[in-house]
């Protein structure tokens, strides 16, 4: 038995998908009766948007971690963190999964680290792919999300969202059980979006 479903193509990556990526989500969630999304945001703007399309639905924010940017730095506001705990919005801040200890062995020492490898491996998909992989998990060992439950993961690339799946989550220590069961949405790229063959990507 097949069945067929619609992926919706960006011409670019970037912010500028976000509110079409969050009308794809409400769609796909209202016709499958998925309850729960989980919204990657660095600032708060797409956790707000979040809020308003996806009305109804459990929403799971997780943001990046202290540092990210810049050392003690954390990018997500501390007024729009209370807003959105205050509207029952759980808002998680976690190191990247695919990172740690990886990005500081890396850095150090200038070695391949599985992490790393493993996100650059989903990025030929686009950036937002790591993301709506990474995110799930973070917020499953932080015992938001139930494993077994189909959910809406949302990534994206810089700022905004641009790429959203439905998956069941899995604990980070299981992570080759996850499932992607559909890819929604997600940028094409062309030749300007990719960088010269031998340069190592950031």
């Amino acid at each position: 038995m097949s069945v067929e479903s619609r992926i919706v193509y960006f011409d670019k990556p970037g912010w500028r998908c976000t509110d079409e990526v969050l009308a794809i989500c409400r769609r796909r969630a209202d016709e499958l009766g998925i309850q729960t999304a989980v919204v990657p945001s660095v600032t708060g703007y797409t956790a707000i948007k979040a809020l308003e399309v996806l009305q109804g639905m459990k929403l799971v924010v997780v943001t990046a971690h202290t540092g990210y940017a810049k050392a003690n730095l954390q990018s997500f506001p501390e007024a729009r963190r209370r807003e959105l705990v205050a509207r029952g919005v759980p808002v998680l801040t976690a190191p990247h999964v695919f990172g740690g200890l990886s990005y500081a062995m890396r850095d150090m020492y200038g070695t391949a680290m599985l992490g790393v490898d493993m996100g650059h491996a989903l990025r030929t998909l686009g950036q937002g792919m790591k993301v709506v992989i990474e995110c799930p998990m973070a917020a499953m060992d932080a015992g938001l999300l139930t494993r077994g439950e189909e959910i809406i993961s949302m990534g994206g690339t810089n700022r905004g969202v641009d790429t959203a799946v439905t998956l069941r989550p899995v604990h980070v220590r299981d992570f080759f059980a996850l499932r992607v069961n559909e890819i929604l949405c997600k940028p094409r790229f062309d030749p300007d979006d990719l960088p010269p063959a031998g340069r190592k990507s950031s």
